[in-house]
């Protein structure tokens, strides 16, 4: 019998410390990690000649990278650099890509956590062709919209849903455009959401998750500006104390080449898409208050923008110079904001454009609820045109207000949800811009051909 008992004894300590090893939380396995899936895009954003960056969202922390390849040649398979996914930036990534080679289409697929992610259709980016010199510019196409309004029932105003038609994002895609630009308004923050960061943060996740616009996210390059909703509240301007945190999340959400200057904050930059220069200008960040005493100080762009702006075009060589604002620059809708709120910044800018003599100007716009080309005449110089596209899934005004100071061009009026399109094509010499305006449902409305020719001083 004590033989019996001093033999158990090893093993019942053996037990009791097996036990007690399992129950101590240092031996508790920890769970793995969720893997993270994709939330919305890719995006590609700006392309440039020998870079491309693509923007994406994930849903949880991890990182992503990207394997891409010459289109048609996958034995030329290249990785990015793996980035991480956090929560502190919504688990978005701008994934930078150099080394390519100019007028390429490249193939790529997107990665987390190392695993391949399956995603409807094929992804590609394409970088800027190398052409000049050696051929005549490549032709190419925009599609361009404001006033992206996605419903959110829990806070949304009572009544009927503001936002509608969000099918239109797969007609613009149908369009195969090489570039989409948006003209503001690309987010409406609501009344429980611009009183905080969290909450802005959240209205831009919730808009850019949107199913039906995952399609075109990914079949074109993506550049934008902004106006008031997605900078803040209805008619924000230079007092909205949250605009650096505004600021930060337009940056997190878009790839523009540029935002602003050194000490000037903002949204403001330029970049040539082929032979075509686009200057998009920050309407908000600067912009006093439309109803503020109208002095010589008074603007919507500011000083410093201003001046960079007059550089940029005069150092422009482009056929096409397109200036794209939020809010209109050349009409004057009644108790409506635009450029014209600001009578000295807008008239000097528009005698110096006179004076100056640069030719091939036309101005790009939103925020009005329905399109219109306008056309001001001046004397002994060209006219200068405005393009206002809106709204895209926002509500649309069917009727023109009341009073227009520059009536919309015949038949060019459309109150109904839609989206432009600018079809720039034609030898160096003669480059021609076809300007079309498609419905909801992808029906064109009308169209108009503007040859840069007709955009020269003296013509």
């Amino acid at each position: 019998m004590p033989t019996t008992r001093f033999a158990i004894a090893p093993i019942l300590a053996l037990l009791l410390a097996t036990t007690a090893a399992m129950q101590s939380p240092r031996a508790t396995a920890a769970p793995p990690e969720a893997q993270p899936q994709l939330a919305a895009g890719p995006m590609p954003g700006h392309s440039a000649m020998r870079a491309v960056t693509v923007w994406l969202q994930g849903d949880a922390n991890g990182e992503v990278a990207l394997e891409y390849w010459p289109d048609g040649h996958p034995e030329q398979l290249h990785s990015s650099k793996a980035l991480p996914l956090n929560a502190d930036e919504q688990f978005t990534a701008h994934i930078e890509i150099d080394r390519l080679e100019p007028g390429t289409a490249y193939s790529y697929r997107v990665k987390l956590n190392g695993r391949p992610v399956a995603i409807p259709g094929k992804l590609m980016f394409q970088t800027q062709p190398f052409w000049k010199w050696r051929s005549e510019p490549p032709a190419f196409r925009v599609v361009a919209g404001s006033c992206a309004y996605i419903n959110d029932a829990a806070y949304d105003r009572p009544g009927k849903p503001y936002g509608d038609g969000y099918g239109i994002f797969t007609r613009m895609a149908e369009q195969s455009p090489d570039m989409m630009l948006w003209l503001g308004d690309n987010v409406y923050t609501r009344e429980a959401d611009f009183d905080s960061r969290w909450g802005m943060a959240e209205r831009y996740r919730h808009t850019r998750a949107l199913p039906e616009l995952q399609p075109l996210l990914r079949s074109t390059h993506h550049y934008a500006i902004w106006d008031d909703h997605d900078y803040g509240p209805n008619e924000a301007n230079r007092s909205f104390v949250l605009k650096d945190q505004s600021l930060a999340l337009f940056k997190r959400y878009w790839s523009n080449p540029a935002y602003g200057l050194p000490g000037e904050p903002g949204i403001f930059n330029a970049f040539s898409f082929r032979d075509i220069d686009f200057f998009l200008l920050d309407n908000r960040y600067n912009r006093n208050s439309d109803q503020a005493p109208d002095t010589p100080h008074k603007g919507m762009l500011g000083g410093k923008q201003l001046a960079w702006l007059k550089d940029a075009l005069l150092r422009s060589k482009a056929p096409f110079k397109i200036i794209a604002n939020g809010s209109q620059m050349l009409n004057q809708l009644e108790d409506r904001e635009s450029w014209r709120n600001f009578p000295a910044e807008h008239a000097g800018f528009l005698d110096w454009l006179n004076e100056t003599g640069i030719s091939g100007v036309l101005f790009l716009s939103g925020d009005t609820h329905f399109s219109a080309l306008t056309k001001l005449e001046r004397e002994n110089n060209y006219p200068l045109y405005e393009l206002t596209c809106s709204p895209l899934t926002a509500g649309p005004r069917p009727k023109a207000y009341s009073s227009i100071s520059m009536p919309p061009l015949p038949d060019t009026f459309v109150g109904e949800r839609n989206f432009c399109q600018l079809d720039f094509s034609g030898p160096a010499t003669a480059r021609q811009l076809s300007i079309s305006v498609f419905d909801a449902n992808g029906k064109q409305q009308w169209q108009r051909e503007i040859a840069a020719g007709e955009l020269q001083s003296g013509g």
